[in-house]
């Protein structure tokens, strides 16, 4: 029988773009693992995206069942609606946050994955938790670098 994995997640960014971090929770049984890192200069989307390939990438063997809770639609949307798989078709021409759209798809192939959207800020305990790892991380002051971040042409404009 495959692994039976929760997995919460959550992203932040003061500003957006702007510092930013995320938040990941891990359960398996009785076990459990928090994870959570900040980021100088990145968008809410790619830390909401970047949590679940944390989550997924944490996990030691493939197959596993797993059930991510996400509080982020764009994440939701783009993956039961299979928009990242036409995405990819066309090489994510024209997307956002292809780096990590490519990343995800390599690690989501290797297990059974549902996602269940749910409201953010609604006291689900798991994903508090999450939201408040994914603040303290973006608040931090070990920031790393978001090296796929990339402004669009827009936010270079002065007016």
């Amino acid at each position: 029988m495959p692994n039976e994995i929760t997995i919460y997640t959550d992203g932040s960014s003061r500003g957006n773009p702007g510092q930013g971090g995320y938040g990941v929770v891990l359960i398996s049984g009785k076990h459990r693992l928090e994870k959570s890192q900040g980021f100088k200069l990145t968008t809410n989307n790619r830390m909401e995206l970047l949590a679940v390939i944390v989550g997924l990438e944490a996990l030691k063997k493939e197959g596993s069942r797993v059930t991510i809770y996400t509080d982020s639609k764009y994440v939701v949307d783009s993956v039961e609606k299979k928009w990242v798989l036409g995405w990819e078709k066309k090489g994510f021409l024209n997307k956002k946050n292809p780096d990590l759209w490519i990343r995800f798809l390599k690690i989501y192939r290797k297990h059974e994955v549902r996602f269940i959207w749910i409201k953010g800020h609604a006291n689900n305990i798991e994903n508090e938790v999450c939201d408040r790892l994914a603040v303290e991380a973006a608040l931090g002051k070990q920031l790393s670098d978001d090296t796929g971040y990339q402004p669009s042409a827009e936010s270079d404009c002065m007016f």
